[in-house]
């Protein structure tokens, strides 16, 4: 099962839709958002791309309550969860992962700092980067194949324009 990540994509409805296409043009089954959509607008167009989304909040995500009208599977952090026969904790900040929660786990998922990283494991460690690129001004998501448990970072291409 292939898995796309995204973080941080704070109301850049033009990179998220650029992240749903990619992630639908490499298959992806499931989609983790590590927190930081901002407003319920931008997490609807994730919902209504038709791949199954699991979401965490971040410290940007001030409307909880449309957000969770949005997704009911938008969650404090961390948070644990089973895909794909891995055990997987995703949360906003990276301090978030020393929790006990981390046991076991294959994959560890955050956001929160904008930047990209991918550690390998085990377990697994991914950083997708900012979605958004209103920071770094680089627009960044991740697949995992969570069958060989690897990681590609995908960047979104700067000047492409999506119809939303």
């Amino acid at each position: 099962m292939l898995l796309g990540i995204m973080a941080d994509s704070h109301d850049n409805l033009p990179k998220v839709a650029a992240a749903c296409r990619a992630f639908r043009d490499r298959g992806v089954g499931a989609v983790l958002h590590a927190g930081d959509f901002v407003a319920p607008f931008a997490l609807k167009l994730l919902v209504g791309a038709g791949i199954p989304v699991t979401a965490v909040f971040g410290n940007n995500d001030g409307e909880r309550a449309g957000l969770l009208a949005a997704c009911k599977d938008i969650h404090n952090s961390p948070h644990r969860l089973e895909l794909g026969g891995r055990t997987i904790v995703m949360a906003h900040a990276p301090g978030q992962l020393e929790a006990p929660e981390c046991d076991g786990a294959d994959l560890l998922v955050h956001g929160h700092t904008h930047q990209a990283c991918i550690q390998d494991g085990p377990p697994l460690l991914v950083n997708p980067g900012e979605a958004g690129g209103w920071l770094t001004g680089r627009s960044t998501v991740a697949v995992v194949d969570l069958e060989c448990m690897t990681a590609e970072l995908v960047e979104l291409d700067p000047q492409e324009t999506v119809a939303l």
